[in-house]
């Protein structure tokens, strides 16, 4: 695919959605932080419905401490591996409150080396929460981007680099976003909209439908 194409297909989503969002629930960097280690393997729905009942009663490092792992685990059993996922946000803010004066830090190393956060936490940490230019490659966007060929890689990782490589500047805050949200809604997994969908005519999939 080349650039003219890409920057028309950005252009189109940007036109659609100028201030995209994550669908996840949060007003402040740790609440995100939270709910998006949550997410690993769930839905955003999901998570949101569990997170409305914890945030309010525990929204911060030592609030969630002071819960105690049991008491968050009935918060989040809703939630799929929920067992683990208590486990890593229980012992993630031990650290935050022990080593990082209970803020969550603006940085990758330190993000990543916090339990249950890989790349791709971080990576939406630093996008959503403090604005960083990063690009958070999940199952929609790698999807998104192998099949119209957009940035066609054989691991996140993969389309990961070639993303960063081939997004203008102009884009990058917010193309994550628009990919996440086209690959949950248009460009479905078993049977994408393509006759709904407005970058169909720049799309690079061969086997469209209707």
């Amino acid at each position: 695919m080349n650039k003219e194409k890409r920057y028309e297909i950005l252009s189109r989503l940007r036109e659609q959605n100028p201030h995209p969002e994550t669908e996840l629930e949060y007003s402040s960097p740790f609440e995100l932080l939270v709910a998006v280690t949550l997410s690993a393997q769930a839905t955003d729905v999901g998570v949101n419905k569990a997170t409305r009942k914890l945030f309010p009663v525990a929204n911060t490092p030592q609030a969630i401490l002071d819960l105690g792992l049991e008491g968050l685990r009935d918060y989040i059993k809703t939630i799929g591996l929920f067992n683990s996922k208590a486990n890593n946000v229980y012992k993630m803010c031990e650290i935050l409150v022990n080593k990082h004066n209970s803020e969550v830090p603006e940085n990758r190393e330190a993000l990543e080396a916090l339990p249950g956060v890989g790349r791709k936490t971080a990576n939406v940490v630093l996008n959503c929460a403090f604005g960083w230019p990063t690009i958070a490659v999940d199952t929609h966007i790698f999807r998104v981007s192998n099949r119209t060929k957009f940035a066609m890689g054989k691991d996140v990782v993969a389309v990961e680099q070639k993303l960063e490589k081939v997004v203008p500047k102009e884009f990058k805050v917010d193309v994550h976003h628009w990919l996440i949200l086209h690959g949950r809604y248009v460009c479905t997994a078993r049977k994408p909209k393509c006759g709904s969908c407005i970058i169909e005519d720049l799309c690079e999939f061969k086997e469209k439908t209707e």
